[in-house]
């Protein structure tokens, strides 16, 4: 069986390429990543995981935070600190990141990364192209 060990490092290429890629479809916003329901596979647990961008997360927090099971930090007056976070984070080299484990969720500005979103993007991409047949191969069958 052949089983993906995550790794500090493929986490961060994970939440990193997930946050550049977002900005590059929808600018600024915070990547959402939910620990409650992994997907168990061959290859072993897959978490969800997206992109809410600013316009949207306002609305997004707040129903959240509706839902009677949610804790997400403090309360209500992290709404405002998440906002302008998002607001001033540098999309190049920072990541805003929620994580959803149970019935909390944990807010974390992620600085200073050993590596940055963009290169996060450029290494996942490339990963996945390696894994890509090219345009030019055709399947070819022998009667």
């Amino acid at each position: 069986m052949f089983l993906i060990q995550l790794t500090p490092l493929l986490w961060l290429l994970i939440i990193g390429f997930n946050a550049w890629n977002g900005y590059l479809k929808t600018g600024r916003g915070v990547v959402v990543c939910t620990t409650n329901y992994p997907l168990l596979d061959r290859f072993g647990e897959t978490f969800k995981t997206h992109f809410v961008p600013r316009p949207h997360l306002a609305a997004f927090l707040n129903a959240w935070l509706a839902t009677p099971d949610t804790v997400i930090l403090q309360g209500h007056h992290m709404n405002g600190h998440i906002l302008d976070a998002v607001d001033k984070y540098n999309p190049e080299q920072d990541v805003i990141l929620l994580l959803e484990s149970g019935t909390r969720v944990s807010f974390f500005y992620l600085k200073h990364l050993p590596i940055t979103p963009p290169e996060c993007y450029q290494r996942v991409k490339q990963a996945w192209s390696e894994f890509q047949p090219s345009a030019n191969y055709q399947y070819q069958t022998k009667i």
